[in-house]
């Protein structure tokens, strides 16, 4: 059976954010699903001006960037975005394999390179090394602890903990906080809640599920910042509360 690799989060549990720079849709749409399956979150530019309109926005923790987009060289790019946030690991994608280019690359400020074509398990590789050495990141076994801002389930020891503070869970409310929590700011409605925890058809007795949530509410957010939410018309998410 495969292991998944230890997970990586931003310090506070949020997943870590990676923006995707490459006016190659195919690659690019393989490169973000790629990243996507290490959990973090993921947006993708196909151009200099765009790329940069996206750093501003979503504030990524790392930025693959190839070297050749339609509208300016990646190295102008690279120099723009460190002018906003001086900290963001930059990892290249380029074409070109000399040494000189890699050399060009490096100095203008780059962490990293790979080559087309690349394996995404190096890519992503890269990625980990990049974040880690920058202490942007902290590592977590991706099969038992779930961390999002303050709220911790060890689904292992099936143990939850709160700003440090541990929270008594019925089963079904640890099932339910559990499915959140795998999907931490994804919106999810009541009938995915009721499949995903439930495993069967309730008839379309969707109170079951607010029946529930207000259970969870009054144990993780009670006296705090509310990070259990309900979106009018579409179902429930769960965010980590902004510092």
């Amino acid at each position: 059976m495969k292991t998944r690799t230890a997970a990586l989060t931003r310090p506070d549990g949020t997943p870590v954010r990676v923006l995707v720079v490459d006016d190659e849709p195919d690659l690019a749409e393989v490169v973000t699903g790629a990243l996507r399956y290490e959990g973090w979150e993921v947006r993708s530019a196909a151009s200099a001006s765009a790329a940069l309109c996206e750093a501003r926005a979503f504030r990524p923790d790392a930025v693959v960037l190839d070297i050749m987009l339609p509208d300016r060289d990646g190295l102008s790019v690279l120099r723009d975005l460190r002018s906003g946030q001086p900290h963001v690991c930059v990892l290249f994608l380029t074409a070109r394999d000399t040494v000189e280019d890699r050399i060009t690359g490096i100095t203008a400020g780059g962490d990293d390179y790979v080559t087309k074509p690349f394996s995404l398990g190096e890519l992503v590789a890269r990625l980990r090394g990049l974040l880690r050495r920058a202490g942007m990141t902290r590592e977590r076994a991706a099969d038992s602890l779930l961390v999002v801002g303050d709220l911790e389930l060890d689904e292992d020891a099936h143990e939850v903990t709160r700003g440090g503070d541990p929270v008594d869970l019925s089963p079904t409310e640890f099932q339910l906080l559990r499915c959140l929590m795998r999907h931490p700011r994804q919106v999810l409605s009541k009938t995915q809640l009721l499949d995903l925890v439930w495993s069967y058809d309730f008839g379309g007795q969707a109170h079951v599920v607010e029946l529930y949530i207000s259970y969870l509410r009054k144990k993780i957010d009670s006296g705090r910042d509310p990070m259990i939410h309900t979106v009018r018309g579409a179902g429930y998410v769960l965010r980590p509360v902004h510092q």
